[in-house]
């Protein structure tokens, strides 16, 4: 039987993933540097497939999955939008998707220990995505 926190966990991490692959569609677009365009662009293709793997586990408990949250994504554009009104420069773009990520390990390593009684193979899914946001971070610095 199949616990309720593997569905939970599972359902929080396709959110993050969806909120990942939003934000970096917002933000792409206003990047010049073509090292810095790639990243995002890599990123945002490795949690696609993660997004991908997420979504074939729900549809295997019969699950859709959950929304980011509406109010978290809307701010979230919002603040994207201003900032990037303010000072369109790869140093905007670098300096919100690293706040941003940086939410997201925050979240997602609450999510892991709320939800500690998850499946491994939904943990592990998790894990990849805090290592992929946390290396994002890392390679973006130089570009602060």
């Amino acid at each position: 039987m199949i616990s309720e926190d593997t569905i939970k966990l599972l359902k929080e991490c396709n959110a993050g993933v969806k909120m990942g692959v939003s934000s970096l569609d917002d933000v792409v677009k206003h990047v010049k540097n073509e090292t810095v365009k790639k990243l995002l662009l890599d990123c945002k293709e490795k949690h696609e497939k993660l997004g991908e793997e997420t979504h074939k586990i729900l549809n295997e408990y019969h699950d859709e999955g959950k929304e980011p949250n509406f109010l978290a994504k809307g701010m979230s554009w919002m603040k994207t939008n201003v900032q990037l009104a303010m000072n369109e420069s790869d140093k905007t773009v670098v300096d919100l998707i690293t706040d941003g990520c940086n939410m997201g390990v925050k979240s997602l390593s609450r999510y892991l220990n709320q939800y500690s009684n998850a499946d491994e193979r939904v943990k592990d899914i998790v894990k990849r995505l805090i290592n992929i946001e946390e290396k994002l971070v890392i390679d973006l610095r130089p570009y602060l």
